[in-house]
């Protein structure tokens, strides 16, 4: 089974609000999954997603593709995380 890391479209009209999830390829954008890793929220400012970054790391071991904006968003969460440690001790 091919496995994506792709977002799946919440919300209302004009008010979009996606859920970072796995799914297989061939399922639609808002059908079945496999498993929900996160959120992303595009009309907030800043900080506007969260990642189960653990689980996203799991899944891409095992051969999972992550869409293009999955994957800027994998990677603005990674820097976060690996900035964080060091802010906190301060």
């Amino acid at each position: 089974m091919a496995v994506s890391i792709r977002l799946r479209r919440e919300g209302a009209l004009n008010r979009p609000y996606y859920k970072v999830v796995v799914a297989d390829k061939r399922s639609p954008r808002d059908g079945k999954f496999l498993e929900l890793v996160g959120t992303y929220d595009p009309k907030k400012q800043g900080h506007n997603s969260t990642l189960k970054l653990d689980r996203v790391e799991h899944w891409l071991a095992r051969g999972a593709q992550p869409s293009d904006t999955v994957r800027s968003l994998i990677k603005k969460n990674k820097k976060r995380a690996a900035s964080a440690p060091e802010a906190a001790p301060a």
